[in-house]
């Protein structure tokens, strides 16, 4: 018998993302969604779906979503924000590995979705992400972006893809980049990270180096040319932002 599982997700203002992930979510034994204060109509289009829905105010995205984790009611937890969502072999290799779940985690492969593409190459593919674990053995880490499950463990693999609609338009990704940024200075400064000049000009470099040519990012073209320019301008602002605030 297989071991049942909670699919959690965190909302805000989703309800333009939240029915196609839903609807790929429907053979866990809960599907639990907190949201944080949203205006549209996420919590109605969650609890027709048969979501269990809780209120909880924005505390950050790794406390929320270990906030939601703590609240669902099996062990075995999948996370999943709302422009995500399972293709058909995930979702079928889910239930087979929690017939028998012979790791602790699992890390999944994600694709990214980019300018209408969904990338192969480059950054955008395989983007792995640890999303499905026992929470016994995993947690949230409290990083203000870029939050990641820390698992206590091994962590096994699945193939199957998980599917990401990294931005409605690129004016919403370039507007989501530059906030990101802006947190990651300020931890860079919590930190007393040591930055120097080399950051600026090297980190970006090397950035593009790495997914353009290692990891042949120009096989997706002009969307994961953008992709790719657009983080290492990411590496660029972290460091740049974080120098001004020091100064300040």
């Amino acid at each position: 018998m297989a071991e049942p599982l909670s699919a959690i997700l965190i909302t805000y203002n989703a309800a333009s993302l939240l029915p196609e992930c839903l609807a790929t979510l429907a053979f866990a034994e809960e599907i639990l969604v907190v949201d944080s204060g949203s205006q549209d109509a996420s919590c109605a289009i969650a609890q027709a779906a048969g979501a269990r829905v809780l209120h909880h105010p924005w505390s950050g995205f790794g406390p929320q979503k270990q906030w939601a984790v703590q609240q669902a009611r099996h062990d075995w937890v999948l996370c999943l924000d709302a422009d995500e969502r399972l293709t058909p072999q995930l979702q079928q290799q889910i239930q087979e590995v929690l017939r028998a779940p012979r790791y602790p985690a699992y890390r999944l492969p994600r694709c990214n979705r980019f300018m209408g593409r969904w990338l192969r190459h480059g950054e955008g593919y395989p983007d792995w992400v640890v999303r499905l674990f026992r929470r016994q053995h995993g947690q949230w880490s409290a990083d203000p972006v870029h939050e990641r499950v820390e698992v206590q463990g091994a962590i096994g693999t699945l193939t199957g893809d998980l599917l990401h609609e990294s931005a409605l338009s690129l004016h919403d990704y370039l507007h989501k980049q530059n906030h990101y940024t802006t947190l990651q200075a300020q931890q860079l400064l919590l930190q007393n990270r040591s930055i120097h000049l080399r950051h600026l000009l090297f980190s970006p470099l090397w950035r593009f180096m790495r997914f353009y040519f290692f990891k042949r990012g120009f096989l997706d073209g002009i969307p994961g040319l953008v992709h790719i320019l657009i983080g290492c301008g990411n590496s660029f602002l972290k460091y740049a932002k974080a120098m001004a605030l020091r100064r300040q």
